[in-house]
């Protein structure tokens, strides 16, 4: 908490300053706003005669007696990462809602559970064979893995339209002019993608990717066989199923599966694309005898080739959208891929689980924290700016900070920033937004006149007056930190 220990000089100085500057006009108490009216913003008499901190702190008192803050509920904070320690301060362990610097979180937890080059694979294969005229007699198959982008058309993602092009040229120059059997979509985890399996869910190897068969709930422990203590490669062998053991929390496999056969929920199937691919190709005079119909376990899976994969943008160019426009439906998107990567479960409970499972394990300070969903709107969700800016100083030192970093709008130039800091920050913060209605947020860097990087939080709650006001404000209180 700010101290505010230089309070009484500041007021002085303050006051001083606007004697100065207005000539032989008396002063009798510390200028007040009106409601129309924004804050001075630049005092050459107070800025010579005050430090940068010093000029923080400031504009601090201003704020408690302008009509757009003076009922806010907010908090503020500068930190070094080098001494770890906090530069300047206000209100900084309160618990307050975040808005959109919630992205800050799920996208972190993405590049630590995926790694930033992942990709999702969106396969098409066949069964079955095809004779000399082009008759297919099988079925096609949508092989999705949770692509959180897919067909979505933005941050580097191709449309529907464009994948169903993709596929369409793939079924041609196969050869395929009728298909006798249905499209069916199923859900893998692709082996190119994956180091670890899913916890919960007993996996079927098929080439190169996992199916989904069953359950770890009813595993007998007495038929696991730890994969490192084989002498030849088990991915190679047929009919085995492999799990992270919930007795030795490590991926086995075992020869025989009797569990239950009913999965927890998995990433849903890619329907809207099958169908998709069923009207392009009936419009295309390629016929289809069957139907679209999902097959989310299988535990006899027919012999296939495949015939094409859609592979996702990069998980950093996924990021770099989400965070750049604040995309709520990406955000939300990743949040369950986090947990259906963890857990096997892609479901809201399960992102929030592995989320704060996993801030928990890199030290995040957990009070105050409430983790409600994967970008910031709910309300009920809350942070304190302390923690915000001690795990953005942690961030420093992971291995994908550089594509963390690079995924922040930049003050006045792009993104969300794109339209603030147009003056004196223009690009030295690099920052992400928050906005819901009475709420405005900021937390990210700054990088000094003095080329220090500093992490910054500063979270406005139950604010008066609008939105370019409060911003206004903002901008304020953060233009002296380039001189810290």
């Amino acid at each position: 908490m700010n101290k505010l220990r230089n309070y009484f000089s500041i007021i002085t100085i303050g006051i001083s300053s606007v004697i100065f500057s207005q000539g032989s006009v008396a002063v009798s108490s510390f200028p007040q706003v009106s409601e129309n009216q924004g804050l001075v913003k630049d005092i050459t008499a107070e800025k010579a005669l005050l430090s940068p901190k010093d000029q923080i702190e400031f504009n601090i008192n201003k704020m408690f007696t302008d009509p757009v803050l003076r009922n806010a509920n907010w908090g503020f904070v500068v930190y070094d990462p080098k001494t770890e320690k906090i530069v300047t301060a206000y209100n900084e362990t309160a618990p307050l809602i975040p808005a959109s610097t919630t992205k800050l979180l799920t996208t972190e937890t993405a590049f630590s559970l995926l790694g930033t080059q992942y990709r999702w694979n969106t396969q098409l294969e066949y069964s079955g064979s095809i004779d000399a005229d082009g008759i297919l007699t099988g079925n096609l198959y949508i092989v999705g893995s949770g692509d959180p982008s897919l067909g979505g058309n933005r941050g580097g993602a191709a449309s529907y339209t464009q994948i169903v092009s993709q596929y369409l040229d793939a079924i041609r120059e196969k050869g395929i002019k009728k298909i006798t059997g249905d499209i069916i979509i199923q859900t893998a985890i692709f082996k190119e993608n994956k180091t670890e399996l899913p916890q919960n869910i007993v996996w079927l190897e098929q080439k190169n990717y996992f199916l989904p068969v069953g359950t770890t709930k009813d595993i007998d422990p007495r038929n696991e066989k730890l994969i490192i203590n084989q002498s030849n490669n088990p991915f190679n062998q047929q009919k085995k199923y492999f799990y992270v053991s919930p007795y030795a929390n490590k991926l086995v496999y075992a020869d025989k599966f009797e569990g239950s056969w009913v999965t927890t929920k998995v990433a849903e199937p890619p329907a809207f694309l099958a169908n998709k691919l069923r009207e392009s190709l009936v419009k295309n005079k390629i016929t289809v005898s069957g139907k679209v119909a999902p097959k989310i376990v299988d535990r006899e899976p027919e012999p296939r080739e495949v015939l094409t994969v859609y592979k996702s943008p990069t998980l950093t160019e996924i990021i770099n959208y989400t965070n750049q426009r604040s995309d709520n439906n990406y955000a939300e998107a990743l949040l369950k891929a986090n947990g259906f990567h963890k857990l096997g479960d892609q479901t809201i409970e399960s992102g929030r689980t592995v989320v704060k499972d996993h801030l928990q394990s890199i030290g995040f300070d957990l009070n105050g924290l409430n983790y409600m969903d994967g970008s910031g709107l709910s309300k009920a969700h809350t942070v304190t700016p302390i923690s915000q800016v001690k795990f953005l100083a942690k961030m420093m030192k992971s291995p994908y900070y550089k594509e963390y970093f690079e995924s922040l709008p930049i003050a006045g130039q792009s993104g969300t920033l794109k339209h603030m800091f147009l003056l004196n920050s223009n690009g030295q913060i690099f920052a992400k937004t928050g906005t819901l209605n009475g709420v405005k947020c900021l937390a990210g860097y700054i990088k000094t006149r003095n080329n220090r990087t500093l992490a910054f939080s500063l979270l406005i709650n139950k604010f008066s007056g609008s939105v370019s006001q409060v911003k206004d404000r903002m901008e304020q209180l953060l233009d002296p930190t380039l001189d810290l």
